[in-house]
């Protein structure tokens, strides 16, 4: 059996935001962000996690590449455990691991020219390259992302929200990573630019064999990019299958009623299928459901729904899912 390039285990994130009362002695309150995620990613496969607004997405992704402290589990990268590395452990570990972030201009330093944008990780990743050959690289990899090398001594301000993103990508690409965190990467785009960066992000996957955990909102972009997907909700994993399995046959409820929401091509489906509206909204982290955290917006919830965990279990060879309801 191949050895994982990411193996994700019972991953958990949690925030501390105060006391629940004003004495000192108030036992703290922890927001779970995370509450035990386990997911596996393969050299050149592209995992796609969903879910709503506040379900824990972009808290994952910050934990993988370090930028949250992991507070439980595990997440094994190239079979070394990220959980406690050091400083400079990290900065060896962002050799091969790096981080496409969600809005394009606001991850791009202002002061700084792209060509320097570029040209940073290279420099801290490899302080021996001479100047002439970071600035071969730089221009390269610019090309490869659909960017002219006359531009490298513009600053960002001066692109559109597109090209900042082609920015972030050849920043990401410049070290020759083996996985690419894409935390939201097209939601701040144009539908065209969207398109475009996928498909550059695709091929760009294909000839390097790179491996893409993509983040988004758009299911319809999930299903053109991901191998297989993993569905969120409030800190947990509710449903993980292939792709094709995932939007044919989807189990959860939550999984369905996503999907309900996704735009058909055929107008006659359009018109006639039903969209599944979830009551109510995602309850807080802070003061999760018992139970199934799903089961104050779950249409099937009972009695025992609020008792009992959910563990995630195998209805196929690669399809799990957490809910009581399913095969019962």
């Amino acid at each position: 059996m191949t050895t994982p390039l990411l193996d994700v285990r019972d991953l958990k994130v949690q925030f501390n935001v105060g006391r629940t009362g004003l004495m000192p002695w108030s036992p703290p309150r922890l927001l779970r962000a995370v509450d035990g995620v386990s997911f596996t990613v393969n050299a050149g496969e592209t995992l796609g996690i969903v879910g709503e607004s506040g379900c824990g997405k972009s808290s994952l992704a910050r934990a993988l590449i370090g930028l949250n402290p992991i507070a439980g589990g595990d997440a094994l990268f190239l079979g070394r455990s990220l959980a406690g590395l050091s400083k400079s452990q990290w900065h060896d570990m962002r050799a091969d691991m790096q981080m496409i972030f969600q809005d394009p201009l606001s991850s791009l330093d202002p002061r700084m020219t792209i060509g320097n944008i570029i040209a940073e990780p290279l420099q801290a990743q490899r302080p021996g390259m001479a100047r002439a050959e970071v600035k071969a690289q730089v221009e390269q990899v610019m090309q490869r992302v659909g960017l002219l090398s006359n531009v490298i001594n513009r600053y960002p301000h001066e692109f559109s929200g597109g090209q900042c993103q082609r920015v972030g990508i050849a920043r990401a690409l410049v070290v020759k990573p083996k996985l690419i965190i894409c935390d939201e990467p097209v939601s701040a785009l144009d539908v065209s630019i969207q398109a475009q960066v996928i498909n550059l992000l695709m091929d760009l996957q294909r000839s390097d064999g790179l491996a893409l955990v993509f983040i988004a909102h758009d299911l319809a972009v999930v299903k053109h990019i991901a191998d297989k997907v993993v569905v969120m909700y409030l800190g947990r994993t509710m449903e993980t299958a292939p792709t094709n399995a995932l939007f044919d046959a989807p189990q959860h409820p939550y999984t369905r009623a996503l999907l309900s929401a996704v735009p058909v091509p055929d107008p006659d489906i359009e018109r006639n299928k039903v969209i599944q509206i979830l009551d109510g909204d995602i309850p807080s982290p802070i003061n999760p459901p018992s139970g199934c955290v799903f089961r104050t917006r779950c249409p099937l919830a009972d009695v025992a729904c609020g008792e009992t965990v959910p563990t995630l279990d195998a209805i196929a060879t690669t399809h799990q899912v957490a809910c009581l309801k399913v095969g019962a």
